[in-house]
């Protein structure tokens, strides 16, 4: 199984409790992210955590050292998010993110934002914390 992790799975792994824990285990599974979902990860930690910028430094350095991938963002991906977008109703952003999972040949993308179950071009969306 090629996981795809959404930035709700980030942002629970700095917490403590059950979900912390499973975003965790996620992480050290292996999985990939895109830019995208690292930079909402630092504007959250930042915004809604008060973070300071070296603790969002190091919590993204080690997040990127335990997963397989960062996927960029490209005019490709940019261009298959806006037909997701469209021909299946999604926020573009949650498009942007599916885009990037497709491009990068996962099966799941673990995420407790979209529509669990939901199956787009063969690969599933997963809520881990259900």
């Amino acid at each position: 199984m090629k996981a795809f992790l959404d930035t709700n799975v980030l942002i629970y792994a700095q917490g403590d409790g059950p979900k912390g824990e499973i975003a965790r285990r996620a992480i050290l599974e292996g999985g990939t992210v895109s830019v995208q979902v690292l930079n909402e990860c630092a504007s959250t930690l930042r915004r809604k955590f008060h973070l300071e910028w070296d603790a969002i430094e190091a919590a993204i350095e080690d997040m990127c050292t335990a997963l397989e991938a960062v996927r960029p963002i490209d005019l490709s991906t940019h261009t298959e998010a806006l037909d997701l977008a469209r021909t299946h109703d999604f926020n573009f952003y949650d498009a942007l993110i599916i885009a990037s999972a497709l491009e990068a040949g996962c099966d799941v993308l673990l995420t407790e934002d979209m529509q669990a179950g939901r199956r787009i071009a063969g690969m599933t969306i997963v809520n881990p914390f259900k």
